[in-house]
């Protein structure tokens, strides 16, 4: 049986739960909102087991990383994975909807499923589920509330790189 690590993060957007097993990343929760955890009680503090995710986390709010490179091990399901693995190819700063991700696996009848799997998504911020929106452009759900989803897109979208095309 492996043993859980957990610390916390303190973010512009509350202090974040993070979680894993020392070498993988499984969780990031955020403080409030419908998807909001607390350690388990055989999880064990272990600050210094994540110390790069704490490192990329402070260059991504500071702007200066859209590409995190960490070792992650996110539990779900094979479309939840599937419907993951497509959250990180959406470019930093852009935005696609669920019908999107759902054509891009394969699977077009499936949006409703997408959102379903979006808001299961265990790493977000890493695995970028605030970068889903509606198909008419709202915002939608989000674990961390919209509050803290509009925050990362505007953070995103203010440190983007410009390209002329």
């Amino acid at each position: 049986m492996s043993v859980t690590y957990y610390s916390y993060y303190e973010s512009p957007v509350g202090s974040l739960l993070l979680a894993g097993d020392g070498i993988a990343l499984n969780l990031i929760s955020f403080p409030t909102g419908r998807a909001a955890r607390l350690p388990e009680a055989d999880w064990m503090r272990r600050n210094d087991a994540f110390k790069p995710v704490k490192q990329q986390l402070s260059a991504y709010f500071a702007g200066e990383l859209t590409d995190f490179s960490l070792v992650l091990a996110p539990k779900g399901t094979d479309f939840q994975q599937a419907v993951w693995s497509a959250l990180e190819k959406i470019p930093y700063g852009a935005t696609c909807s669920y019908g999107d991700i759902a054509n891009s696996i394969g699977k077009p009848e499936a949006s409703r499923a997408v959102g379903a799997a979006n808001g299961q998504n265990p790493l977000p911020i890493v695995i970028p589920c605030h970068r889903v929106i509606g198909s008419n452009g709202s915002l939608t759900g989000f674990g961390g509330g919209l509050d803290c989803k509009q925050f990362l897109l505007r953070l995103e979208q203010t440190h983007a790189p410009f390209c002329l095309q």
